[in-house]
């Protein structure tokens, strides 16, 4: 099987994790003209385009104060992320038309990716990494030691606790989300708890303390549904991962092979799970009895990479 094609996984710059100590880097980037900058407020993204929102990367110099962090650079020009303060509602940045979150600005983005729109890859990319990035630095101006403020260190990376001498970098939570088939080639679907009515993805979960992520796979679907996937190699195979910063997440994609099909749901946060040949799904999904995960999602790739196509409609 080819590599699933995850538009949150498309990167287009350098991290350039080599230049995060230089010595007023972040100060030096902010009045060089050639330096673009993604400025973010409580987790929404400066965009242009109102029906279809694009995160604009806007020049850095004449930016306002705030939290400043270093993303990377590409074709000889750096880029940062701008986070402004929490309190207030700031107006949009010039150049920009208003503020819109990353699921909003995904499927804007995720189109002219598919139409090979130059510069659409880079945008995304420093898109993903700016809103994960802030996320982590608005949950830890503490130690979790002491309890005590930290300082901003490394353009961003770091954050250092100046009386435990220690650094905090940031951290991503493993999750598995998975594309359950059984040997009539049919699709497990789950509707959770807090969906509206007749929406429906596939089966995900957090990876727990000291266990493996082909374990996480049998564990969460056996909990959410009752159904149960092998035990071999073949039985749980990975597909592709995805940054997902919502806050923290990185999503682990595989595709499961399930020896026991009767479907139970746990009714807590699984309250409805269907089998679906491609016929039936195709056809629940063509007249909105089955609302589908969004294409920006890994859920949504594993969705049809299975079905073999593309599906109608989405969240």
């Amino acid at each position: 099987m080819n590599p699933l094609d995850l538009p949150f996984s498309r990167t287009a710059h350098d991290r350039a994790a080599h230049r995060r100590a230089e010595p007023g880097l972040v100060e030096r980037l902010r009045a060089d003209p050639t330096t673009g900058v993604l400025v973010v407020h409580r987790g929404r993204l400066a965009a242009v385009g109102r029906d279809t929102p694009r995160a604009a990367l806007l020049p850095a110099p004449g930016q306002p104060d705030g939290l400043w962090l270093f993303l990377g650079e590409s074709d000889g020009a750096a880029h940062l992320a701008l986070v402004l303060p929490e309190d207030g509602d700031p107006p949009p940045p010039r150049g920009a038309a208003g503020w819109s979150g990353l699921r909003e600005i995904a499927q804007a983005q995720v189109d002219a990716l598919a139409a090979g729109e130059p510069g659409a890859g880079l945008v995304h990319g420093l898109s993903v990494e700016a809103v994960a990035l802030a996320g982590w630095h608005a949950t830890h101006r503490r130690c979790g030691r002491c309890g005590g403020p930290t300082a901003v260190v490394q353009a961003g990376w770091a954050r250092h606790c100046p009386v435990e001498a220690r650094d905090t970098y940031p951290r991503t939570d493993p999750a598995v989300i998975m594309a359950v088939v059984d040997d009539d080639d049919r699709l497990l679907l789950g509707h959770a708890a807090t969906w509206p009515a007749g929406r429906f993805s596939t089966l995900a979960g957090f990876v727990e303390a000291g266990e493996a992520m082909e374990d996480t796979v049998r564990r969460e679907v056996a909990e959410e549904t009752g159904v149960v996937v092998g035990t071999s190699l073949e039985d749980v195979v990975y597909r592709g991962s995805q940054a997902w910063p919502f806050p923290a997440s990185l999503m682990l994609g595989f595709r499961a092979r399930a020896v026991a099909t009767a479907v139970r749901t746990d009714d807590e946060e699984v309250t409805d799970a269907r089998w679906f040949t491609r016929p039936e799904l195709s056809a629940a999904a063509s007249v909105g009895e089955v609302g589908l995960p969004g294409r920006h999602s890994i859920a949504r790739a594993l969705i049809e990479e299975w079905f073999g196509a593309r599906l109608p409609g989405s969240w």
